[in-house]
């Protein structure tokens, strides 16, 4: 294998294994914008994967596993919502808890139901999103240079795959271009000022974690019927704290989210392609250093070569409307 082969095999890799982590943090954006911190996107994220690979299994259809995906993770957002927006209690407990519930509750019922230690059974193959042929993909994959990246990186892709590429500008869009997004910036910068503009923050707010329910029931679906043919426990396996970090990293905007969940996802199949090799002068290095380089390189961005990141000023604070 060349050196443009191993490229294109860890580009690949890369785009697979972002995909639930472009999802996340999108999730997370919605929701930390309109001032709502979201550590519980781990817990959608798990949830949303066993809802998935359950009724993908029972129907044998994927889009329906999708559906049931969507639908657990926006009940669980709305939980968040109902103990953050609506009783104002404190975020981060609220999510954390909807971390440790989903951790344990996918092991329980998957034990009951299906008898396999907390996962599901295998899927069909009609059961899984299957790979999309792009036009062509086949006619060049021998052009030197644009052929094996044209069908092995961008064609053989799920859908899911470019739909979450098709969600970063359409995210963009709607924070910057539509009135809904305008206010829900306000609203996470001077709740306040909304307020006093007779719209209703609590409403805004519960649609904001109700998008940010919507992302996570993609990620959490591509990773149990896409990436993978059923539900492992703890499948998520971090990925939700990961895109969090790649969040604070792009400074809370989609496109630069888009790039730092690329980065991060480059860091795993770096991390997977190295197992094993050698290293010129150094020998055979431990993958833990590779899996731990996203966290070490993100902490050494932060502490001051992109500068300080600034979240949404009324991130965290429950509103308390003045009377």
């Amino acid at each position: 294998m060349d050196y443009y082969d191993i490229f294109i095999s860890v580009l690949s890799s890369t785009i697979r294994l972002s995909i639930p982590l472009i999802f996340t943090a999108l999730a997370g954006l919605f929701s930390e914008r309109a001032g709502i911190f979201d550590i519980g996107l781990e817990g959608k994220m798990l949830g949303s994967a066993f809802a998935a690979a359950c009724v993908a299994y029972l129907t044998d259809s994927a889009w329906l596993g999708l559906g049931a995906g969507i639908i657990c993770s926006v009940a669980l957002s709305l939980v968040h919502g109902f103990a953050s927006i609506t009783n104002r209690g404190n975020q981060i407990i609220s999510g954390v808890a909807i971390n440790f519930f989903v951790a344990g509750i996918t092991i329980v019922l998957g034990g009951a139901w299906f008898g396999q230690g907390g996962r599901t059974p295998q899927l069909a193959q009609e059961a899984r999103f299957a790979p999309i042929v792009l036009p062509g993909a086949d006619a060049i994959r021998g052009v030197p240079l644009i052929g094996s990246l044209y069908a092995n990186v961008i064609s053989g892709n799920n859908v899911l795959t470019y739909l979450a590429f098709l969600a970063v500008p359409l995210s963009w869009w709607i924070l910057y271009r539509t009135r809904f997004g305008l206010r829900l910036r306000a609203v996470g910068e001077n709740p306040g000022a909304v307020d006093t503009a007779g719209i209703s923050v609590s409403w805004l707010r519960y649609r904001a974690v109700m998008c940010a329910g919507i992302l996570c029931g993609f990620s959490g679906t591509y990773l149990a019927i896409a990436q993978s043919a059923a539900f492992i426990k703890d499948m998520s396996a971090g990925k939700g704290y990961i895109a969090l970090a790649a969040l604070v990293f792009a400074k809370w905007k989609p496109v630069p989210v888009m790039f730092a969940c690329l980065l991060f996802g480059f860091l795993d199949a770096l991390a997977n392609f190295m197992q094993g090799k050698q290293v010129p002068l150094i020998g055979e290095v431990p993958v833990q250093i590779f899996q731990a380089l996203p966290y070490i390189l993100t902490c050494i961005l932060l502490a001051g070569f992109i500068g300080v990141a600034i979240p949404p000023k009324a991130g965290g604070v429950p509103y308390t409307k003045e009377r």
